[in-house]
């Protein structure tokens, strides 16, 4: 009997997963399919449009292969490492700005928390493309970034800040995504047990050593998790620098390449094989990130 009653338990729960596991068939693994079934079909020679091999032992590597050779050695390796580079910037910047208003949140506020909390979630109840134009206005000749940097001093003269610059970019992605950051982190932040870091500036350590060697190592997982999911949509981006910078080429990212060749050019099967290679890339990040995490997890039984 029990061991029905155990199998009886396990059907159950079982059934509670299969919604879940649809979903994720209809709406992940069907269209990966199909952006493969593109990336390796062929070209229809009349209307010029995706003609999917469906059929994997139809498959055609030869679309995969140009982009590849592209990548590595032409003008799409040099929109890759841009993007590598963006990214970079822009979670630098997360870093230095989220890190300290997250810290703040968890640790320091107390009656404000409430408040600062609904106004980090703020954002999310404003589009991303309206603020991108915000910030489109702001960044004019004559918005406010030019006229603060002008009182101060910084600028001589009013800076085309829409012309192309990568600055731009940065700062918008970094405006975009740091809400993304900042809540994973903060989480992270206000679990670390307050008893350990109360220890160390009883043993006699200062604020700022207790602050390195206890609630920072502490908050590595924490800020690794931020960081991911901070990133991840940051490398299929082309809204940002769409908006900013008027799709300028100067500051082209994978994401943008990909728009351009699924939407806007006779080569779908060239924007699949980029979609493809996007996808590779950032399962390469999300395996790193989940073997670090179950390192420090191990690390912190000991």
């Amino acid at each position: 009997m029990t061991a029905t009653v155990r199998r009886a338990r396990t059907t159950v729960w079982a059934g509670f997963a299969a919604p879940g596991i649809v979903w994720l068939v209809a709406f992940f693994v069907v269209p990966i399919y199909a952006v493969m079934a593109v990336a390796f079909g062929s070209i229809d020679p009349l209307l010029r449009t995706a003609r999917p091999a469906w059929n994997p032992l139809d498959w055609d590597v030869a679309a995969m292969r140009a982009v590849l050779d592209r990548v590595f050695g032409g003008d799409l390796g040099r929109v890759f490492v841009r993007t590598f580079w963006f990214v970079g910037l822009a979670l630098a910047g997360c870093i230095a700005i989220g890190y300290p208003v997250a810290y703040h949140v968890a640790r320091k506020a107390q009656r404000s928390r409430g408040t600062l909390l609904a106004l980090l979630v703020l954002p999310f109840w404003i589009s991303y493309l309206m603020r991108m134009l915000a910030w489109t206005n702001l960044l004019q000749q004559d918005g406010y970034v030019n006229r603060v940097l002008q009182w101060f001093q910084i600028l001589d003269a009013p800076r085309n800040w829409l012309d192309g610059d990568w600055p731009t970019v940065v700062i918008g992605l970094v405006y975009g995504y740091i809400p993304f950051f900042i809540l994973p982190l903060y989480s992270s932040l206000e679990r670390i047990d307050g008893r350990l870091i109360e220890a160390g500036r009883d043993l006699g350590a200062s604020a700022f050593r207790t602050f390195w060697h206890v609630t920072l190592p502490l908050s590595v997982p924490g800020l690794m998790a931020a960081s991911v999911v901070t990133i991840l949509p940051m490398f299929g981006d082309y809204y940002t620098n769409s908006y900013l910078t008027s799709g300028s080429p100067r500051v082209e990212m994978i994401g943008n390449q990909i728009e351009f060749y699924l939407r806007g050019s006779s080569q779908p099967q060239t924007g699949a094989s980029l979609v493809l290679l996007l996808m590779l890339l950032l399962f390469v990040l999300m395996v790193y990130y989940l073997r670090a995490t179950m390192r420090a997890q191990r690390e912190a039984e000991r």
